[in-house]
């Protein structure tokens, strides 16, 4: 599923940016994190009731339909940007049913003491989609053009559909009784995760960090990437390159490598130290004009990204109990998205006025500022120095108060 996500990731906006410009590629991308906004919410309390594996199959089939819009759009060459827009929103409804189930589906599906390997595993799997997905991608938008590639993608997401169906079902489901009225459920159970993260300080402050920082190190990462190397009159094989080095740090992150760094400075000081590294890391892409440079810095900066999240991800999610991952999760992503929303507006905004690499630059500057700031987090430290054993259960086991069944 990764690989054709990745596809499909690094040619939609290649196509916008060759047949439109980079407001249309802003205008696209903050209207999709809108919708996303509004369609997580809805979701999360529906994936978390229903069984996940069914949520897979339905979001993968929208999100087939989705592709094969696309292709539809490409092949008759009819471009316009709300055309791709209407489809990149049946992406993003396909994705709310996913993300929502594939987020939780994890802990359902082995023990608790498997965990920590089991998402370590899926990281890792995840890091070969996205260095397998640009490689691809790049090569048959350098070569076949965007037509041939968007309808790949549509082949692989076909593929990613039979693959989920093979999904076993879970051993640790966690289910609710059933009400008449869904929508008064969805927002009980969406207030019963606002609650929960806001009776827990830790969870509060690393939300509120994770938002700052979201709004400049996300177009960084999405929208300034094929910008650059448009900029820099490279071909698409060079954004498949770039995207490619991304991931080959991500995949170098995911494996023995964090350990043994977690075991020789800790869990709290490499997380503090990749979050601050990576904001600077994609300041010195702003200003480089060196192609072979600009993918060396893509693999430090996804070398960060993977410590970053693999050092909070199990913790995280071992203290919240098993009845509000979801929950919460929802809330995690609802604050990204209102980020990733705002982060493409302003860019848009900025390169109005300046030139790509004072953006590209700043933006990443601010975002290493902003990830300075989680030393401030109330018990962050204490937090990450506990074992797997003493963080289960912590968040409930500490401030019980917001984790009461009812949420009036």
């Amino acid at each position: 599923m990764t690989c054709a996500l990745m596809v499909g990731y690094i040619t939609i906006p290649w196509w916008i940016i060759q047949k439109g410009n980079a407001q249309d590629l802003a205008v696209y991308g903050s209207i999709t994190a809108i919708a996303t906004f509004l369609f997580q919410p809805l979701m999360a309390p529906l994936c978390e009731r229903y069984a996940k594996r069914k949520q897979l199959l339905q979001g993968t089939a929208v999100l087939v339909f989705s592709c094969l819009f696309f292709c539809v759009i490409a092949t008759a060459g009819c471009y316009g940007l709300w055309l791709v827009t209407i489809a990149g929103l049946l992406a993003v409804l396909a994705n709310a049913f996913i993300d929502g189930a594939s987020v939780t589906i994890t802990p359902e599906l082995v023990p608790a003491e498997q965990l920590a390997a089991a998402l370590q595993l899926r990281k890792r799997a995840a890091s070969l989609g996205r260095l397998s997905g640009p490689v691809a991608g790049g090569a048959l938008l350098a070569t076949a053009g965007v037509v041939a590639t968007l309808w790949v993608y549509s082949a692989l997401v076909i593929i990613a559909l039979f693959s989920v169906s093979k999904i076993p079902l879970p051993i640790n489901t966690i289910g609710f009784p059933l009400e008449k009225n869904g929508i008064e459920l969805w927002w009980r159970e969406f207030r019963a995760g606002m609650r929960a993260k806001w009776a827990v300080p830790l969870e509060r402050g690393w939300t509120l960090v994770n938002f700052l920082v979201w709004i400049f190190i996300g177009p960084a990462f999405i929208l300034f990437i094929p910008l650059k190397i448009h900029s820099l009159g490279l071909s698409a094989a060079w954004l498949g390159a770039c995207e490619a080095s991304i991931s080959t740090g991500m995949l170098l992150g995911s494996f023995n490598l964090s350990t043994r760094l977690i075991n020789r400075f800790g869990r709290y000081r490499v997380r503090v130290f990749a979050a601050v590294s990576e904001g600077l890391i994609l300041a010195f892409v702003g200003l480089c004009n060196e192609p072979l440079a600009l993918i060396v810095a893509f693999a430090c900066a996804g070398f960060a990204n993977t410590l970053m999240v693999l050092v909070g991800a199990t913790h995280r999610t071992l203290a919240i109990p098993k009845e509000f991952r979801l929950r919460i999760s929802s809330v995690n992503k609802t604050s990204t998205q209102v980020a990733g929303a705002i982060g493409p507006a302003l860019a848009g905004v900025a390169l109005l006025h300046w030139q790509l690499p004072v953006v590209y630059t700043v933006f990443s500057l601010i975002a290493a500022v902003f990830a300075c700031c989680f030393v401030f987090i109330p018990r962050s430290k204490e937090f990450f120095e506990l074992n797997h054993e003493q963080v289960n259960d912590w968040y409930r086991k500490e401030y019980p108060s917001g984790f009461e069944r009812k949420c009036s």
